[in-house]
C-alpha cells in the first residue's frame, strides 16, 4: 500500500483530472450529465427501495420513466394508449395464510413447519402415536437415519427421496406423512413453491427439530393441520414510447429499470444483513442513457429509422420483460431494424474501455470502430448475453450490447449513484448516437446467427445440451427457448419452443431438476432424451 501523503495527493489529482475534463464539456454536454446525474440519483434512492420486479419501488421507477416519455414527446406504446406494458411472472406456489399446525392444542409458528413441494393439500384431525403406524392415520417419519446413510453421497436429493418415502408409506395406508429430523441439521430445506414436479395425493410436511423434540417422545399426540397453497403471480411494467418518423424500419434502444430490492429473490451476491440494493450502475445507468438518447433523437435528423425507447422490467428475474416484449411487440418484429442494450452502462474505468456485444449479429457491425477520442472499445461476437438483447437475437433480429464492465458491487448494496462516471456515460451515448448517424442510410441490416458461449460450465454440472431455457415457461418441463449451433441439443434435432421432459433416467419439470439431472452426466456419457414438440414425445440417444 503507497504512504498515506501519496495517496492524498493521488486522490486529489483524480478528483482535479475529473474537475478538468468537466469543464471541457460544451454547454450542451454540461446539460446531458446534469440530467443522467438526475435520473439516477433518483432511480437509485432509498425510497424505491431497489426497484424490485412487482413492488412499489418498481411502480414509482416506472411512473418517473413515463414521466420522462411523456416530456419528451414521445408516443405511448404501451397497453390501450398508455407507456406502461403489463406482463405476469408464474412464480409457482405459496403456502397461504389458511395453513396452519397444531400440536397438542398448541399452534406451532409458520417458520417452523412447511408443506413438500409435493405435497398435496389437505386437511388433517387426528389422535396418532409417533411409532406406532395405524393404517388411515397420518404417520411420522424421522430422516435422520436416511441423510445418515447418504452421506458420502454427492448426489443425493433428500427431497427425492422423502417423496420416495412417502409414495410407500402412503401405498401402506398412511393418510399423510409428518416429516422430522432428530440428528444433525441438513441445509437447503423448505418450500420450494417454483417446483412443478407432480404433487402426491397426500400431505407431507416438514416439522422442526425443536418442535419434534416436543411430541416424539409421546405415545400419543393430538394433531391438526391445513395445508393449502395456490399460485402465486408477480406483475412487472415494461415502459415503451416511439418516435415515429413514418419509416419503414425502427431501431430499438432498451435496457432494463428493475434491480434486486432487498435480496428476496435470492440473486444477490451481499452475505451480510438484508440491505436496499439501489442498483446505479445495474441498471439505473442504462435507463437514464435510454432516456437522454431519446431526447437527443427527438428532433435529430437521423429519421430514416423509427425509435422505440423500452425500458425492461424482470431483467434480473431471467429476461421476463423483454421476452413478453417480444412475444407482443406494438410493432412488427419484421419491422424492427436493429435492438441497442444498455446494461450497467456508468463504470467507465480509468483506461476508458467499454465492451460491445453482439459485434457477430450483422455484417454492418464489422464497420464499427474500435477506439474513438474518448472510448476504447473491446468486441464481442456473441448475440446471446445474460441480457434484454438475447430477446431479441432470439427472434433473429441484429443487436449490440454495452456494457462497461462489472466491479464489486456488482449485486450488492454498494452499487450506489456516487459511483457513476456521469461524463464516461456520456461518451458512451455519444458513440450511441454515432452508430446510428452511420446506419441512418442503410437500411434494414441483415441478420447473422453467431458463435455461442459455452453453455455447460456451470459448477454444478459439467456438461450441457446447448440450449437457452424459457425462463418465463410455466408448464411442466424445460421448453427451450433457442438451441445453439453445433451443440448437443442440436445434433439431437430439437428446435425453439422443444420441451425436455426427460434426461435418461431422470425426470425434467423446471430448470431445477434440468440441472441436477445434467449433474448425473460428464463428457463422453450417451444417455436418452426426450422432448416434446406439438404435443408428440420425441425419443433421441445423445451423446454429451
Amino acid at each position: 500500500m503507497l504512504p498515506r501523503k501519496q495517496i492524498i495527493f493521488l486522490f486529489i489529482i483524480l478528483i482535479f483530472s475529473g474537475v478538468a475534463e468537466a469543464q471541457k464539456l460544451k454547454k450542451s454536454e454540461k446539460k446531458i450529465v446534469q440530467d443522467l446525474t438526475a435520473t439516477i440519483n433518483y432511480l437509485a434512492s432509498d425510497k424505491l427501495e431497489g426497484r424490485r420486479t412487482g413492488t412499489q419501488g418498481e411502480i414509482t421507477a416506472s411512473e418517473y420513466i413515463q414521466d420522462q416519455f411523456r416530456s419528451i414527446g414521445l408516443a405511448p406504446k404501451g397497453d390501450e394508449g398508455s407507456y406502461i406494458q403489463k406482463f405476469e411472472i408464474d412464480e409457482g406456489r405459496e403456502v397461504l395464510p389458511t395453513s396452519f399446525l397444531t400440536i397438542g392444542g398448541k399452534s406451532v409458528d409458520k417458520d417452523d413447519f412447511f408443506p413438500f413441494a409435493f405435497s398435496a393439500d389437505g386437511t388433517i384431525e387426528a389422535m396418532v402415536s409417533p411409532s406406532i403406524r395405524e393404517h388411515g392415520e397420518p404417520w411420522f417419519f424421522d430422516i435422520k437415519d436416511l441423510i445418515k446413510e447418504h452421506a458420502q453421497n454427492p448426489h443425493f436429493d433428500l427431497s427425492e427421496a422423502v417423496k420416495k418415502e412417502a409414495e410407500d408409506r402412503k401405498s401402506k395406508g398412511a393418510t399423510a406423512l409428518i416429516v422430522y429430523n432428530s440428528g444433525t441439521p441438513v441445509d437447503g430445506l423448505g418450500y420450494d413453491g417454483k417446483s412443478k414436479e407432480k404433487r402426491l395425493t397426500i400431505p407431507v410436511i416438514f416439522i422442526k427439530k425443536d418442535i419434534a423434540d416436543d411430541f416424539k417422545k409421546e405415545d400419543f399426540v393430538d394433531i391438526a393441520f391445513k395445508i393449502n397453497t395456490g399460485e402465486k403471480i408477480r406483475s412487472g411494467r415494461n415502459v415503451v414510447g416511439l418516435i415515429d418518423n413514418g419509416a419503414p424500419t425502427t431501431i430499438v434502444i432498451g435496457g432494463h429499470y428493475d434491480h434486486l430490492g432487498y435480496g428476496e429473490d435470492h440473486n444477490s451476491l451481499w452475505a451480510g444483513k438484508p440491505e436496499i440494493h439501489n442498483g446505479a450502475d445495474d441498471n439505473a445507468s442504462g435507463t437514464a442513457l435510454v432516456i437522454e438518447t431519446a431526447k437527443l433523437l427527438k428532433n435529430s435528423k437521423y429519421n430514416n429509422n423509427n425509435y422505440l425507447f423500452v425500458c425492461f422490467s424482470g431483467e434480473e428475474l431471467g429476461l421476463y420483460g423483454s421476452k413478453y416484449f417480444v412475444e407482443n411487440s406494438p410493432v412488427s418484429l419484421a419491422q424492427i431494424n436493429y435492438m441497442i442494450n444498455c446494461d450497467m452502462v456508468g463504470r467507465l474505468n480509468e483506461s476508458h474501455t467499454i465492451t460491445i456485444g453482439g459485434i457477430g449479429t450483422s455484417e454492418e457491425w464489422k464497420k464499427l470502430p474500435s477506439k474513438t477520442k474518448y472510448l476504447n472499445v473491446k468486441f464481442d461476437s456473441s448475440g446471446i448475453g445474460p441480457s434484454d438483447h438475447t430477446s431479441f437475437y432470439l427472434k433473429n433480429i441484429p443487436v449490440l450490447f454495452f456494457f462497461t464492465g462489472t466491479h464489486s458491487d456488482y449485486h450488492k448494496p454498494g452499487d450506489d449513484a456516487d459511483k457513476i462516471n456521469y461524463v464516461g456515460e456520456l461518451r458512451v451515448i455519444q458513440y450511441i448516437l454515432d452508430v446510428i448517424k452511420e446506419t441512418n442510410k442503410a437500411g434494414k441490416l441483415g441478420f447473422l446467427k453467431t458463435r455461442e458461449p459455452d453453455m455447460g460450465k456451470s459448477p454444478r454440472f459439467t456438461v450441457s445440451l446447448g440450449i437457452m431455457p424459457d425462463y418465463t415457461y410455466s408448464g411442466s418441463g424445460l421448453r427451450a427457448d433457442g438451441v445453439i449451433s453445433g451443440k448437443v441439443a442440436d445434433h439431437a434435432g430439437m428446435k425453439a419452443g422443444d420441451v425436455i421432459i426427460k434426461i435418461g433416467d431422470y425426470e425434467v419439470t423446471d430448470i431445477n431438476n434440468y440441472m441436477k439431472a445434467l449433474s448425473h452426466f460428464k463428457k463422453g456419457d450417451k444417455t436418452i432424451l426426450q422432448f416434446v414438440r406439438d404435443k408428440e414425445t420425441k425419443i433421441v440417444e445423445i451423446e454429451f
